[in-house]
């Protein structure tokens, strides 16, 4: 089924892994809603606060595909190996979903600004993290 899946793609000319193109959604949330937070702690007044939050919404909504393009990749790529840095991503990205998950919820429930930057922070600490596991998978090092 993957292979159908992917020979599909190749057909209209996508010859390359599908996680990569669109794990840049959630992670440049992250750094998105980092950006929206502190401009919001210099221009208070232009509602900044708000579109961090939207970023971080958007990031959690985006980590669904982003899974299941990694599940797929893995398999049509990797040939399922469990390695190490597999292991630390699906970790790290559990951990991810979760952080996403906490930063909605502790806006909805009247959390202060700072707090938000802080978990807004973290949030962009494990993107990082993923990150470079994943170029440390595709690139080595």
């Amino acid at each position: 089924m993957i292979e159908g899946f992917y020979s599909l793609l190749e057909a209209v000319g996508f010859t390359h892994p599908l996680h990569p193109v669109i794990v840049h959604v959630p992670m440049g949330m992250a750094i998105a809603s980092v950006a929206f937070m502190l401009a919001h702690f210099k221009w208070s007044d232009k509602n900044f606060a708000q579109s961090a939050f939207h970023a971080n919404l958007l990031g959690l909504l985006f980590v669904v595909p982003v899974y299941i393009a990694g599940l797929l990749d893995w398999q049509q790529w990797f040939g399922g190996d469990l390695t190490g840095l597999i292991i630390v991503k699906m970790i790290f990205g559990v951990i991810l979903t979760i952080a996403l998950a906490y930063g909605v919820w502790i806006k909805t429930q009247g959390a202060s600004e700072k707090k938000l930057l802080i978990t807004y922070l973290a949030i962009l600490g494990i993107s990082g993290v993923l990150g470079y596991s994943g170029g440390e998978l595709l690139y080595g090092g």
